[in-house]
């Protein structure tokens, strides 16, 4: 995907999307999961009504549902023309076709919507933005980060990334991160080195072939354990 962003897209994933992306199995929804830079992902409402415990958090959580969708709604038709213009770049076995991938982030947003104003008052959607996170060490046994680390490496920098993720790891007791590629469709220049600086600290580290496939070449997590 050799897309050109100007800034973090408010650009949600499924439910579907996120077991594929992460390998999660039935035992992985038994964990109290963080979904990082959530979004407008429909994952946690379709997750909640399944009876998994899932929190999201993201700065864009300080907008209103109309608001979020506001925001899709100005970058959507830029996203899917820059798709179209780079065929090539892309791998259709999930998504059939740029149309199919619209239609199912729409519908993904959508029901993100129609979840949003009740999980605040439950408080499964935080207002929070990396590196600095309100959560209590070990507070949650399994983090997620979904499209933005890796992804942004032309926007945040190395430093950025590594305290981001110790912080993740210090709320987490396990990380996975998907995908490893960025915009320009490389894999992010950081993560070796993220990978060594963890692994000098004690870190388990794995790279991990996932089913899920948009990008080309972006079919692998990383997952960090303690």
């Amino acid at each position: 995907m050799v897309m050109n962003l100007e800034k973090v897209v408010p650009f949600g994933r499924s439910l579907d999307e996120y077991i594929k992306m992460f390998n999660l199995t039935e035992n992985d929804f038994k964990k109290s999961i963080l979904s990082v830079a959530d979004g407008p992902a429909s994952f946690n409402a379709e997750g909640t009504k399944l009876g998994y415990k899932i929190n999201s958090v993201d700065p864009l959580y300080i907008f209103s549902g109309e608001e979020i969708k506001r925001r899709f709604c100005a970058v959507v038709d830029d996203i899917i023309k820059q798709v179209e213009n780079t065929p090539n770049d892309w791998v259709w076995s999930y998504h059939k076709s740029p149309q199919n991938l619209r239609k199912n982030r729409e519908k993904v947003i959508a029901l993100f919507c129609a979840d949003y104003e009740i999980g605040k008052k439950d408080n499964r959607y935080n207002i929070g933005q990396l590196p600095r996170l309100k959560y209590d060490k070990n507070q949650y046994e399994l983090g997620l980060v979904s499209h933005f680390l890796f992804l942004y490496s032309a926007h945040f920098d190395q430093q950025f990334h590594i305290n981001s993720i110790d912080e993740i790891l210090r709320i987490c007791r396990e990380v996975r991160i998907f995908p490893l590629i960025t915009l320009q469709n490389k894999i992010s220049p950081y993560l070796q080195f993220i990978i060594t600086y963890l692994e000098n600290k004690g870190y388990k580290c794995k790279l991990e072939k996932v089913s899920y496939q948009l990008q080309r070449g972006g079919n692998q997590m990383l997952i960090i354990t303690k």
